[in-house]
């Protein structure tokens, strides 16, 4: 019987073990940012005081996208010391897209494919110390992608 109580509580303790590290991403879950139905509602579950408007972003996107379901876009920041990017879609059910973490070194350079429910602005905001800066690119959605 000892050996089988040992046993279940050394799987327990396995299972515990394996759930540590979703627990930590969990953390980082910005919940209140992602699942806001409005840029300003996401832009303050990021803590966006205010942000800068900057030539130092550049968003390559198409202008007009066949396809609301598959837009690629991607963002570079010129910006010395960048430490995230957030990419939001103005007029989506939930406007934040993603938002990405850079490390020391790290080129600040992402590349995704968004949906985008309808024609509106793509943002890029970008986190630098303690300041945030903004670009916004035009795209029009010629069929929906966010059904």
């Amino acid at each position: 019987m000892q050996r089988r109580a040992f046993l279940q509580c050394l799987a327990g303790l396995s299972a515990m073990a394996l759930l540590v590290p979703f627990r930590a991403v969990a953390a980082l879950w910005n919940r209140a940012a992602f699942e806001s139905k409005d840029v300003q509602g996401a832009l303050a579950g990021l803590e966006v005081p205010g942000e800068i408007p900057s030539e130092d972003i550049e968003i390559i996107a198409p202008e007009r996208a066949e396809n609301g379901a598959v837009v690629q876009v991607e963002v570079r920041s010129r910006i010395p010391g960048t430490e995230a990017i957030a990419i939001l879609a103005e007029k989506n059910p939930t406007p934040l897209i993603a938002n990405f973490m850079f490390s020391h070194g790290a080129e600040p350079f992402v590349i995704t494919r968004i949906k985008m429910a309808e024609t509106s602005h793509i943002q890029a905001i970008v986190k630098s110390g303690d300041k945030y800066y903004i670009a916004k690119r035009m795209v029009e959605v010629l069929e929906n992608g966010c059904d």
